[in-house]
């Protein structure tokens, strides 16, 4: 598994949708980038350029990110992305 170092959180993002809220079905082109992932993996935190940094997010979390954020990865046949916490907006509740 991936255990991600300092501030940084690795994420998988979510699916993006099929059809829109009034039954639309949305080609592969048509469909947006989604800014919605579920965190897998948090970074223990800790000094990050000489300031204490307390994570704020946790495994199982949906977040929203920055759109162009991170490293994207394929570890085991799965495509991740490692960001840095700053690069989280908003929690998806």
């Amino acid at each position: 598994m991936l255990k991600p170092l300092g501030d940084r959180v690795v994420v998988k993002m979510c699916e993006a949708e099929e059809t829109t809220k009034s039954g639309i079905i949305l080609s592969s082109g048509s469909k947006e980038k989604p800014q919605i992932a579920e965190v897998i993996a948090v970074g223990p935190g800790g000094k990050v350029d000489g300031e204490n940094v307390e994570m704020q997010v946790k495994k199982g979390d949906k977040v929203v990110l920055n759109k162009y954020a991170g490293t994207e990865i394929k570890y085991e046949g799965e495509d991740y992305i490692i960001v840095k916490q700053s690069d989280i907006l908003a929690l998806a509740e």
